[in-house]
């Protein structure tokens, strides 16, 4: 699998999502960067979100939001060796 621009995109707004909050979705407005609106539009396809232009995370949603999250807090994260 690569990596497209698309995908990065996607999970940029994936890691948006605050999710110690499940009442707290996300809206992106239609003055945001196409490449936003573009990718919030495929997690609602995806059934990752509950509106095209963001919304609350579905169950799969938050999953692949906590994973996302994840994978950068441990890509970020500087070594102390």
């Amino acid at each position: 699998m690569s990596y497209t621009p698309e995908l990065v995109a996607e999970l940029e707004i994936l890691a948006l999502f605050n999710l110690d909050s499940s009442q707290e979705g996300l809206k992106v407005h239609q003055t945001a960067a196409p490449q936003a609106i573009a990718a919030a539009k495929r997690l609602y396809e995806k059934e990752l979100t509950t509106q095209p232009d963001g919304g609350y995370l579905t169950s799969l949603g938050r999953d692949a939001a906590q994973n996302a999250q994840t994978l950068l807090t441990i890509l970020g994260a500087k070594e102390t060796a």
